[in-house]
């Protein structure tokens, strides 16, 4: 019997797991070629090259260290995300491949997706990324517009970003296109044309993101002159139209895809599945048969390195408390446009659903999810306004969590 379908007896006053979810793995490669303005991920600038060798080495040692965690469960996906993971060279993203297939038991159909930019684009180099086990791509387009692109501060300009995606074609069947709408000074006319040259190139999956103003970013210390909120809801309605004409589901908040092309790496995660990530930053979130833990890497790459040599890579971990397992849930579950079937909470969770009854019958209320015995999911005016939808399953009182 696999651990996925194992039974578990909680022991008295914890959360227990009738059945541990899905496992996938995160690769983080930290490098950039330069940092954008409006990026708030865990990102470095390689000024020279990237230490390519001691970091793959690291990250099979930290993959090694986190196998008791794991030990038996199969892993449905891989996603090499970053910074701009096609930095790495085609023999070095083989290299941790092989590495996984020995020591993880990987699933034969795995999806296994590389972050890329335009402008570290070779078809050699793509062709051998194919050849060593990639099976998608998610490439960082962001607009066509020359001056668009200028103004986010992307290294690529239009030519290489329809370069990049004929590459790509000619080795990948399974892409996705990222773009960003709401752009400094972005028309609605402008927002529509690089919709439809998106479109025009017919890949099965396109990630639509409203620009946004993070912390910690220069965008956010300088903003640019940016479309008003009126402007900015009428470009995600556009888009949305565009998409559907053309047969894609808005099936979670800003991911759109042809059917059966979905990232079921993303939707893992949106239906609160479980993830390992490795790498300078990276994130997991583990399942056990009495808890749910989280923990985060060293974000620095030398203090990460650094760290695994000395198995204290791990910068922080707590076991999630039963009164934020709801909200966590509910966090990622009710980005899905279809919601999720009502049985998925406990199964996810370890909790009947009644522990988040009050916020549900609130929710419902307000208008802003539909519910049945079958199945709870956001209404158009509760994915319209996703973060007032959250805020009714937030616990209330301190965090009981513990730390290490």
């Amino acid at each position: 019997m696999s651990v996925e379908h194992a039974s578990f007896v909680s022991p008295p006053g914890t959360t227990g797991l009738k059945a541990l979810p899905p496992l996938s793995l995160y690769v983080h490669i930290p490098w950039c070629v330069r940092k954008c303005p409006y990026c708030d991920f865990n990102s470095h600038e390689a000024r020279g090259e990237a230490p390519e060798q001691d970091y793959v080495r690291a990250l099979i040692a930290d993959l090694e260290l986190a196998l008791p965690q794991i030990w038996g469960r199969r892993v449905y996906s891989v996603f090499f995300g970053g910074g701009t993971p096609s930095l790495f060279s085609a023999r070095a993203i083989e290299t941790l491949l092989d590495a996984f297939r020995a020591r993880l038991n990987l699933a034969a159909d795995a999806e296994i997706t590389m972050e890329a930019n335009p402008g570290t684009f070779e078809s050699a180099r793509f062709r051998d990324y194919r050849a060593s086990g990639i099976n998608r791509l998610s490439i960082g387009i962001q607009s066509f517009d020359p001056a668009k692109l200028q103004a986010l501060g992307r290294i690529h300009d239009d030519a290489e970003a329809r370069r990049a995606i004929g590459i790509a074609q000619a080795h990948f069947d399974n892409i996705n296109l990222d773009l960003m709408y709401a752009l400094p000074q972005q028309t609605l006319h402008e927002a529509g044309q690089d919709m439809d040259t998106a479109l025009a190139f017919g890949t099965s999956h396109v990630s639509a993101y409203h620009l946004t103003l993070e912390p910690n970013t220069l965008f956010h210390r300088n903003p640019p002159p940016l479309p008003d909120a009126e402007t900015a809801a009428d470009m995600q309605d556009m888009i949305e139209e565009k998409l559907a004409g053309a047969g894609f589901v808005n099936y979670e908040t800003s991911a759109f895809a042809r059917p059966g092309r979905e990232c079921r790496h993303n939707l893992n995660y949106w239906r609160f599945g479980d993830y390992l990530g490795i790498g300078a930053g990276a994130h997991s979130k583990l399942s056990f048969h009495d808890r749910v833990i989280r923990q985060v890497r060293h974000k620095q790459p030398r203090a990460y390195m650094q760290g695994v040599v000395a198995e204290s890579h791990v910068q922080q971990e707590h076991t999630v408390s039963r009164k934020d397992l709801g909200f966590e849930f509910m966090m990622n579950a009710l980005r899905l446009t279809g919601g999720f079937e009502t049985a998925l909470f406990a199964e996810r969770t370890g909790l009947a659903l009644t522990a988040v009854e009050q916020p549900l019958r609130e929710a419902v209320q307000r208008g802003l999810i539909t519910r049945d015995h079958m199945r709870i999911a956001p209404t158009k005016r509760g994915q319209r306004f996703l973060n007032d939808l959250l805020q009714l399953f937030l616990p209330v009182g301190g965090n009981d969590a513990t730390s290490t």
